[in-house]
Formats: C-alpha cells, structure tokens, sequence
C-alpha cells in the first residue's frame, strides 16, 4: 500500500487524510482515512515538523495504517541531501522502514534542480525528495494518475483534509504546506 498525506489546520486542530492507493498508477483509492488531532501548536519558523509530526503519526496509529511507502506534501531532505525535513523526521520515527518521499510545491532554499519534475502542461515544477533512492521516487510521482502538476491522489489528500475541517465548527483553516 502506498498512502497519501496531508493535514490541514483550524486554530489548534489538525485534520489529517491519508489516501491509500496500490499502484503507482492507480487512477482511485483504494481507502480514505481521517484523523483529527487537538491541541496543536503553533508553527514554529525551521521547526514545520514538530507541528506535522504527531499528526502523522496519530493518523498512522489510529488506523492501524502499515503503507510501504508515504507521501508528503513535504520535504524529506530540506536540501535534498542532508538536512532533515518532515520526511525524514517522519521516516526515523518509524524505524526507517518505510520509504517516504517528498512533494514540494515550492522551492526550499539550496534545493538543486535535480529534485524538480514537471507534471502535465505545468511549467511549474514538483521538488520531490525521498529517503530512498531519488530517481525512483521522481518516476514514481511522474507515473502517477491525472494530468495536472499536482497527482490526483495528492489533490484528494489535501481536499480530504480541507472537507474534514470545513465541517468542524471553525471556519478559520489554513494549510501549512511542508518544508
């Protein structure tokens, strides 16, 4: 199983979806999953995944969820190479046995261009970065599902999250995109 994820956050409350598929080339889930997590703290500037983290983890634990592989809307790698992102934050935290990859919308400073992908008619590049071999992980994101820059799994993903949050009783959301 390969599981999509993403949080969405209103005040102090994280909605967190995890969108598991079977094929890198699955064109629909498989299952969808939910999680809500109270008493989040504030994001804090260099620090993005002890805000991320536990959420990710909750999601991961509540629903019994064992995926070979996890994507992000993140960086593993905020350079690319060495310094630790949520991905690899959330790859250690689970013993290093499961793959994580990252998909980043925007540039994190110092990331080379051979992180980039572009996707459908975009000229907007993806940043992927992985914890395993990277050029798997770009074919991976590049094969998946749908014509735009974003895949459509990762697009479910985050309106999971967004639909879950909408329907609490705040209606002050934003997205914390990952680095």
């Amino acid at each position: 199983m390969i599981l999509a994820i993403d949080v969405q956050y209103s005040k102090d409350i994280a909605f967190v979806a995890g969108v598991a598929f079977g094929e890198w080339c699955s064109e629909t889930p498989h299952e969808e999953y939910v999680s809500v997590v109270y008493g989040i703290e504030e994001y804090e500037p260099g620090k993005f995944y002890k805000r991320e983290l536990p959420c990710i983890l909750k999601l991961l634990e509540e629903h019994d969820l064992k995926p070979e592989t996890i994507i992000v809307d993140a960086y593993v790698f905020l350079d690319g190479k060495q310094e630790p992102g949520l991905g690899k934050h959330l790859h250690d935290s689970l013993g290093g046995q499961i793959e994580i990859i990252g998909v980043a919308k925007k540039a994190f400073s110092g990331i080379e261009q051979n992180h980039e992908i572009f996707r459908g008619e975009s000229k907007k590049p993806l940043f992927i970065t992985a914890s395993g071999d990277l050029e798997s992980a770009k074919v991976h994101i590049s094969m998946m599902f749908g014509e735009n820059r974003i895949p459509a799994i990762l697009k479910r993903a985050d309106q999971l999250c967004r639909e879950e949050a909408s329907k609490s009783k705040y209606s002050d959301t934003s997205s914390c995109a990952g680095v």
